[in-house]
């Protein structure tokens, strides 16, 4: 029944009008994203990226490519030899072994932890190869996997009992470095030092060279291919996807770019021995690593514990599995960075693992741009860092500089990274970005 009521004075009045409805709002304006507006705009489009990426403190590898031209310009301004091909050539060999050390470091870092461990752990590594093929008469191949193998259950080990029982990495790892390095003392005897074969799989790891010009060229194309059929392809998945992509014309400037790196290398190489077998691996190892970390759940997990690890936790994450595999990865790695140190002087001795490895190890992962505070990185600043300090190192040697002060300038240019790492991290916060 109707509840409706009406007066009778109200019968011969006109019926009220209607309320008009508001006028409908002006269309919202599209948020763009800047990537978007980047592809549109072409060269300045890409110079407005540079600039808002500055503001933003996203600095990228750029400070580390500046250093590098600079240590390359003076250094040579000093000494003509350091700009050799020689010269060059044992750079990039002298490189590999710490460098294959900062590649597990950066894994670490990107959680915000760090592994103390990994000097002696590769000291650990050359010497139980030493032992088992030499002083035992284990075959090459099984004396390597066995001493890869001692890294990982050393590198799981620290990882556990920082995962499961909550000791911090710092402390947990420290108490690894003297551990293993007096396991190393003991297993190498009172004479401590022990020489390898100078032929076979282990001495070949750092001393063997491709001579014929044809490979080292050849793997320059190789590479360029690999990465414009990458970055192609992919650039047509995310574009059907309706995602940002890189125009075809910012690929084939890429590419050019890396071609002339790739070749101006593969030509200085075949100037003095021809391809070294350890940038090759050396090389291969941070593209797989890097594809693991950019390209796969596990490394999205990573860096997912490194940003926030209560966050992680909401998410479902193994935190115990990913911290305690991570540090397994550490320990692998640094035992193959020990197998080359080993390789290069064809010996397993008790100063390995000792010395400044550790701080290079570390100093490589962060100069080249890993962050200390956990989340940012790829396997590429290691190489970019290692450079750094092994060409500093050479080109303190040519000039006849003493070790102290090659230590004090390493620890200059760490310190001074890690100053820029803090500033861009407030930067970034203060622009709403972390």
């Amino acid at each position: 029944m109707s509840t409706d009521k009406t007066s009778p004075a109200d019968l011969g009045k006109p019926a009220a009008a209607p309320v008009d409805a508001p006028p409908p709002a002006e269309a919202a304006s599209t948020v763009v994203d800047p990537r978007l507006l980047v592809r549109e705009q072409g060269l300045t489009g890409y110079l407005g990226e540079f600039k808002r990426k500055v503001r933003a403190g996203d600095l990228g590898a750029l400070p580390v490519i500046i250093g590098l031209v600079i240590i390359c310009i003076v250094f040579q301004s000093l000494n003509s030899n350091f700009l050799t091909a020689g010269n060059l050539s044992d750079i990039s060999v002298a490189m590999v072994g710490t460098g294959m050390i900062a590649v597990g470091i950066v894994f670490v870092l990107l959680l915000g932890e760090i592994d103390l461990s990994v000097g002696s752990v590769s000291g650990v590594a050359g010497a139980s190869f030493a032992v088992l093929n030499i002083i035992h008469g284990t075959p090459e191949w099984l004396a390597l996997i066995l001493a890869i193998l001692t890294g990982t259950v050393a590198g799981a080990l620290h990882g556990f009992i920082f995962a499961r029982i909550g000791v911090p990495a710092f402390a947990v790892t420290l108490a690894g470095l003297l551990f293993w390095n007096g396991f190393m003392l003991k297993i190498l005897g009172d004479n401590g030092t022990i020489n390898t074969n100078g032929s076979g799989v282990f001495y070949n790891l750092s001393n063997y060279f491709f001579s014929d010009v044809a490979v080292a060229y050849g793997a320059a194309a190789v590479a360029v291919a690999v990465y414009f059929l990458s970055a192609f392809f992919d650039s047509r998945r995310r574009e059907a996807a309706g995602v940002p992509s890189r125009p075809l014309n910012e690929i084939v400037l890429r590419t050019v770019l890396l071609a002339v790196v790739a070749f101006a290398a593969a030509f200085m190489f075949n100037q003095y021995k021809g391809l070294p077998l350890a940038v090759v691996i050396f090389l291969a190892v941070l593209i797989v690593t890097d594809f693991v970390l950019r390209r796969t759940a596990y490394g999205r997990m990573i860096f997912a514990l490194g940003g926030s690890v209560e966050a992680s936790r909401r998410a479902g994450i193994n935190i115990v599995l990913v911290r305690t595999s991570v540090f397994a990865i550490s320990g692998t790695f640094a035992a193959i960075g020990g197998l080359f140190i080993a390789s290069k002087i064809s010996a397993a001795n008790q100063g390995a693992g000792s010395g400044e490895l550790l701080m290079n190890a570390i100093a490589a992962a962060v100069i080249g741009g890993t962050s200390l505070f956990g989340g940012r990185g790829r396997t590429w600043n290691a190489l970019l860092g290692v450079l750094v300090i092994v060409s500093i190192q050479y080109g303190l040697a040519l000039e006849g500089v003493a070790s102290a002060i090659q230590q004090m300038i390493t620890g200059g240019v760490l310190l001074l990274t890690v100053i820029i790492d803090a500033v861009t991290r407030k930067t970034q916060k203060s622009a709403g970005r972390a």
